[in-house]
């Protein structure tokens, strides 16, 4: 079994604002001296493991984020007949169990990662609780897990400030993607006009409002420690398989919902290279140090990709044992690396991956 699976994506999106800074304008970054346009790994990471793709493919085995599970664990108990001082002062113990609550409060002062095993604790002690109208005892609040089989908890990990010993160290570990080439952060100018509006009046727009936007070829770097995600999942190798062929799936179809609806900027990835190895992992952005210009950005960043990857094996050894490219410019034709490469289509590297056991 390879120890790590890094995937490079180059995926390029037309005018868009996918991840808003404070300001509500897209995030940037500094590289190489120029500004690039850029996607938190906070922002990839959250699209990924609550797309539709991510759902389907792993069901069940998905956790979930949340502060509520005191608020979740009072509504089920007073559903159930317990007395609203008794369902608040018993739903703040469970609570207290996921994280800190402030005084009076039953929201966990941070956002909880809890798995399907957790939750299903909760729901069948809040079902003793009121069959049985009692407070929580000590025994009666043993709810996490060491081994939760939600994959995405095994995959970017969780902290547990409250119970440390039930932190999960994360197996996957997700870049900043950021645009290949400079990018500027331009201002649409947008009026909207009242329909019943006949102009006999005035004529003036009913709202007028402006949104940074930005468009742009990003590059994104994903690293999957395989085994500790087999670690992470109890040894059940199967479901760490399913958990990285949906992650990968998910990487190169769906896109962040920042402002999608104002400007439709979803994309798949053109350009995917997935390599399986040993060797210890690296980022191919150096590759683009020095912005890309010129008009066949996509093949000229495909040809920097795949240079930089020939370059670290020159000068450190094959970074990778096993290399499979997926591309989806029409002008592409085959992969100028050395060594052991495979190209096809996404479902071929889905296979390529699960190979390796």
């Amino acid at each position: 079994m390879s120890h790590f699976v890094q995937l490079h994506l180059l995926t390029s999106y037309p005018p868009a604002n996918l991840n808003r800074d404070d300001l509500g304008r897209p995030k940037t970054a500094i590289m190489g001296g120029a500004k690039r346009l850029r996607v938190s790994s906070q922002s990839l990471k959250r699209t990924w493991r609550t797309s539709a793709l991510f759902e389907e493919a792993l069901g069940q085995h998905r956790g979930m984020r949340t502060k509520q599970v005191g608020i979740q664990a009072e509504k089920r108990l007073q559903e159930k007949g317990v007395q609203e001082k008794d369902a608040r002062a018993w739903a703040i113990e469970i609570a207290n169990i996921f994280g800190d609550v402030a005084k009076g409060e039953l929201e966990t002062s941070q956002l909880v990662h809890i798995g399907p095993e957790e939750q299903a604790a909760v729901d069948a002690l809040v079902e003793k609780l009121a069959d049985e109208n009692r407070a929580p005892e000590k025994q009666d609040l043993d709810l996490l897990r060491h081994n939760p089989s939600a994959v995405d908890i095994a995959l970017f990990g969780r902290m547990l400030a409250a119970s440390p010993a039930f932190n999960v160290e994360a197996a996957c570990q997700v870049a900043h993607a950021i645009t290949v080439h400079a990018a500027e952060v331009e201002d649409d100018y947008f009026t909207a006009v009242d329909d019943l509006n006949t102009g006999d009046e005035h004529r003036g727009a009913a709202h007028v409002g402006e949104a940074g936007f930005g468009a742009g070829l990003f590059y994104s770097y994903v690293c999957i420690d395989r085994q500790q995600l087999v670690e992470n999942l109890g040894g059940k190798e199967e479901l760490a398989d399913q958990a990285i062929a949906a992650l990968v799936e998910a990487a190169v179809k769906t896109s962040p919902k920042g402002k999608q609806n104002s400007f439709g900027s979803r994309a798949h990835a053109s350009y995917v290279l997935a390599e399986q190895g040993d060797q210890q992992p690296r980022s191919l952005s150096a590759a683009f140090l020095r912005p890309v210009a010129g008009q066949d950005q996509t093949l000229d960043a495909i040809a920097r990709l795949e240079r930089q990857a020939q370059a670290f094996d020159d000068a450190y050894g094959v970074g990778a044992e096993r290399r499979f490219v997926v591309a989806a410019d029409p002008d592409y034709s085959e992969p100028r690396l050395s060594g052991n490469v495979a190209m096809g289509s996404l479902s071929e590297l889905i296979d390529f991956l699960n190979r390796d056991h």
